[in-house]
């Protein structure tokens, strides 16, 4: 009788081990290493944001009559706080179902910019792919300190492309022929990285896509469950 009780005893304490939830590294958050969001979309966002502010400001170191739109460095600075928001959302504390006005905050501007500097990116790419087409039609020649293009020499009334401080339009084009392209590599990237950001916090929203979020094993939640 008593080794029946014992059999017993171990068949009640075994069931109600496989019913809760076990503790310890089970119930710690399992992340991905560099990829915890939006830490990954954030360096990619700084990396390529500062890549392109520099490229931007040596375009403009080329000539003194580049126009701003063939300049990009205003879409290279604001894919910079873009990032510098997705870093400020790391040191944010994780509520579910953004409980916290502080989170939900952060997370509607970090959208809300990814947004803007997607936009921002795809005119850049637009005007720099312009530029880059006009420029295999040019016809340039240096009078003074300037560089004087125009689309059709036979063509008296054709437009005219003037490049101030410049005393070598070979150089001019080479360097453009070097620079747009490059312009519109990096914001296309730039672009891609802000649609995916946007895309992301809209799944993690509205979707229940978590990234870098605690899991808990499926017999912890029936162990719950079972106990109320």
């Amino acid at each position: 009788a008593g080794g029946t009780q014992r059999v017993a005893m171990k068949k009640q304490k075994q069931k109600q081990s496989k019913g809760e939830p076990k503790a310890g590294p089970e119930k710690e958050s399992h992340t991905c290493c560099g990829c915890r969001f939006p830490l990954l979309f954030a360096f990619l966002q700084l990396a390529l944001g500062t890549s392109v502010t520099a490229l931007g400001f040596l375009m403009a170191g080329v000539s003194s009559s580049l126009p701003a739109r063939d300049t990009p460095y205003w879409a290279g600075i604001l894919v910079c706080v873009v990032s510098l928001v997705g870093f400020v959302m790391l040191c944010v504390s994780y509520q579910p179902d953004e409980k916290t006005c502080l989170q939900f905050t952060a997370k509607l501007m970090y959208f809300i910019l990814s947004a803007l500097a997607l936009v921002a990116c795809v005119l850049a790419v637009a005007f720099a792919a312009h530029h880059y087409v006009q420029m295999s039609r040019f016809t340039c020649i240096t009078i003074l300190d300037s560089c004087h293009c125009k689309l059709d020499t036979e063509d008296p009334l054709s437009r005219s492309f003037i490049y101030q401080d410049v005393t070598d339009c070979g150089s001019l084009t080479s360097m453009l022929n070097l620079y747009l392209p490059l312009q519109m590599g990096l914001n296309l990237m730039a672009a891609l990285v802000c649609l995916s950001a946007c895309f992301v916090v809209w799944k993690h929203r509205y979707q229940v896509f978590y990234v870098g979020v605690r899991f808990y094993p499926l017999t912890a939640t029936k162990g719950q469950q079972q106990k109320v």
